[in-house]
């Protein structure tokens, strides 16, 4: 029997029906409106929208460009450095030598000028320069790990806020179906204390149960506001919008020892320290290098002119030479140098030991929390489905005088606190999934390409 037959039964005041409609056309406000105009999203729908508002992955972004810019100014080292210079005088007066060693020579015009153009390269006999270049490659590499494990990071938040979503949602369907069963009670009981069937007291602790639901409704119907504002701010969508449900294939996921060695394969964090031993390794070497001596090459064009021309000019002029220099003795720097490089490839192994034991023991509590909220949810289900049978037999038996309302009361409870608890542990089990796919290193894949 539906509510809205209990509503057109004698005896049941219409004052008492307002506050039940009203609530079951907010509700219907609150999940359904905007529904003619409203954008649906998935939770991959989410992520491409929110990805681009998100400054964390944009901040990762910048990092790469650095990393690339860093690599190009370690291309502008192999390359030639070439100047140009120029200079313009004006003297006072023309001076002339004197005689008799200079006669009538003029040495110094009115004006000269000269300019030209000058050639440099340096580079380390050890060729260190090519060991920067190859390092400023690495950081690219590592840097883009790090944008990935960003944006790894960035979905399973952006996850975390779509399910609390859908949870609230739920919660609010929950909390006007409850109000509906209470009100549906009521009338029960003032329907049986009409005929002396019950006391006074029943029908005061229906309207103290159903005023207790109603306040929950409105803690559901705030929670529901809020975590579709939370989805907002995380993922830059308009407010008008509605989510569409796309269950996880929980069967897909495999077992521990496949998920812990693609977790070792694929994860970009550990890439990235992988890559950070190797940048560290050259960096010693490059450090190394530095004890080696320098050659540099150099050609100078020169051109000059004077007015008026002196006896001494030489208008063109092409020089080109090669020197050699070896760093002596700097202050032990670079030993210095050498020993923090030394000590820099030993943090970076450690730091990726760490990080292996660490993503065991993610992949380990990802997998069990999965598998521990599967079987919880099967359970659960399997509750509900009794909480709900039992719910409707008690009440059949409180119409006909044969259970109680205290009865009534436990098993609206019972059913109420089933729902709740699928809802949670339903949403726990999609969450958990998306864990065991950021442990495993593949949730990026899977939002993005659905496997």
């Amino acid at each position: 029997m539906t509510a809205k037959r209990f509503w057109d039964e004698k005896g049941y005041s219409r004052v008492k029906q307002l506050p039940l409609y009203m609530m079951i056309l907010w509700t219907a406000l609150l999940l359904c409106s905007p529904t003619a105009f409203a954008q649906e999203y998935s939770l991959r729908d989410l992520y491409a929208e929110a990805v681009k508002n998100s400054e964390k992955i944009k901040y990762a972004e910048e990092n790469l460009y650095i990393a690339k810019m860093g690599k190009e100014k370690a291309w502008a080292v192999l390359m030639p450095r070439v100047t140009a210079f120029g200079t313009y005088n004006r003297f006072s007066e023309k001076k002339y030598g004197d005689p008799p060693a200079y006669g009538n020579v003029l040495i110094q015009p009115n004006e000269s000028g000269n300019w030209g153009v000058r050639a440099d390269e340096s580079f380390s006999l050890s060729i260190r320069e090519l060991d920067a270049l190859k390092i400023s490659g690495q950081l690219i590499s590592k840097s883009e790990f790090d944008l990935e494990s960003t944006k790894s990071d960035f979905i399973f938040f952006v996850a975390t806020a779509y399910y609390d979503a859908l949870k609230a949602k739920k919660a609010l369907e929950i909390a006007a179906a409850n109000v509906e069963r209470l009100t549906q009670y009521r009338y029960f009981v003032e329907k049986r204390l009409k005929v002396g069937e019950v006391t006074r007291t029943a029908l005061l602790r229906a309207d103290g149960e159903l005023s207790g639901a109603q306040s929950d409704y409105l803690r559901a119907t705030n929670a529901f506001q809020l975590a579709r504002a939370a989805l907002v701010r995380v993922t830059g969508i308009e407010e008008n919008f509605r989510l569409r449900e796309e269950a996880p294939d929980f069967s897909a996921v495999d077992a521990f020892d496949r998920l812990r060695q693609t977790a070792f394969q694929m994860r970009p964090d550990l890439k990235s320290y992988d890559v950070q031993i190797q940048v560290s390794e050259r960096q010693v070497k490059y450090a190394r290098g530095a004890f080696w001596p320098y050659v540099g090459f150099f050609a100078i064009y020169n051109g000059a002119d004077q007015n008026p021309a002196t006896s001494t000019l030489n208008r063109e002029s092409v020089l080109a030479g090669v020197s050699l220099n070896f760093p002596f003795f700097e202050g032990g720097l670079r030993v210095a140098e050498l020993k923090e490089a030394r000590s820099r490839e030993r943090q970076a192994r450690l730091a990726y030991d760490d990080l292996k034991k660490n993503v065991d023991i993610e992949i380990r509590g990802a997998w069990l929390d999965l598998e521990t909220q599967r079987g919880t949810l099967k359970f659960l289900e399997d509750q509900l489905v009794f909480a709900h049978d039992n719910y409707n037999a008690v009440l059949r038996q409180y119409q006909n005088g044969l259970a109680t309302s205290l009865d009534v009361m436990d098993a609206n409870t019972l059913l109420l606190t089933s729902e709740r608890n699928t809802v949670d542990a339903l949403y726990g089990c999609q969450l958990a999934h998306l864990r065991v796919r950021k442990s495993s290193g593949t949730l990026l894949r899977f939002v993005q390409e659905g496997y």
